[in-house]
């Protein structure tokens, strides 16, 4: 039976309190630190783990489902975890390899974020896996949208999907894979895929990355909401972390919305815009894309 290494909504607490709130101080003391975390404090409020599931993305659907059909409020910022995936997959169904020594799950928000900040969640959610990557001494970047890259290779996969209930909700569904200590892959995804461990050489604490990983999914969170509650439509103290943790400016890439099997056309990454979305050159026409994926090349 897989060991939950989630923390609890007390644990977390005490380890953001402890360890995120003086590490945000050190660098965002023009920013209510403290007040952002509040905001965010939903994030892992509830957990729901299990030693297997087929996907995190369904069992989290179908509790929204049950939720609904109650008439009972759901719980924003639950997470839906498992040890191991024996269904997991990515974007247009791509096989995602889900074995024990990972961190596998979806979190759940019910959106209340107004749209240009909501287009937001899944840079986010990149972004929070890239820094905890990072804090363990390992040169996360970031690919857009939300790959996590280490060494060339894909460490994080992050699938966002959305459903209205019937009760007139939003909820936004953010599925989450981590390699942390699975090292063995599959043939076809062993020259594209890596892992924590892998790349470091030893094994890593998953329940240390797990927690990590929710404070900074808080911070981050809370932050949208406090820029989108500010009335200020600021988002240059998010996207200017994004933007650090990216490494695609400059770089000749092809587009598409499903970029394997239907590549659009090819071009120059210029920037990284404040809407999240990437700004790019095909013989000195600029074009902007908020959705699809890149491929280097």
């Amino acid at each position: 039976m897989g060991v939950n290494p989630f923390p609890s909504a007390a644990h977390l607490s005490a380890y953001i309190s402890q360890h995120e709130i003086p590490l945000r101080l050190q660098h965002h003391a023009a920013l209510p630190v403290v007040d952002i975390f509040r905001y965010g404090a939903i994030i892992g409020s509830e957990c729901h783990f299990s030693a297997v599931l087929d996907r995190c993305m369904t069992s989290a659907r179908l509790l929204v489902q049950e939720a609904e059909e109650a008439r009972c409020s759901f719980a924003s910022g639950t997470v839906i975890g498992a040890a191991e995936l024996t269904a997991g997959s990515g974007r247009f169904q791509r096989f995602w390899h889900a074995p024990p020594g990972g961190l596998w799950f979806s979190l759940v928000l019910v959106n209340t974020l107004s749209s240009p900040f909501s287009r937001l969640l899944p840079l986010m959610a990149g972004l929070a896996c890239a820094e905890t990557v990072a804090g363990f001494g390992l040169p996360a970047q970031l690919k857009w949208v939300n790959d996590v890259m280490l060494g060339g290779k894909k460490v994080a996969g992050i699938l966002t999907e959305s459903q209205q209930g019937i009760s007139g909700e939003e909820y936004i569904f953010i599925g989450i894979g981590l390699n942390v200590n699975n090292r063995d892959f599959p043939l076809e995804l062993s020259a594209i895929a890596t892992s924590m461990a892998a790349i470091s050489g030893y094994e890593i604490d998953l329940a240390q990355v797990a927690c990590d990983l929710l404070a900074k999914l808080s911070w981050y969170y809370g932050l949208l909401v406090y820029l989108d509650e500010s009335g200020e439509e600021d988002t240059v103290p998010f996207m200017d972390k994004y933007r650090q943790a990216s490494h695609c400016v400059g770089r000749r890439v092809s587009y598409g919305f499903d970029v394997q099997q239907q590549p659009l056309y090819e071009a120059e990454v210029k920037a990284i815009a404040d809407d999240g979305s990437l700004v790019m050159e095909i013989d000195g026409v600029e074009i902007r894309e908020s959705g699809g994926e890149i491929l280097f090349l």
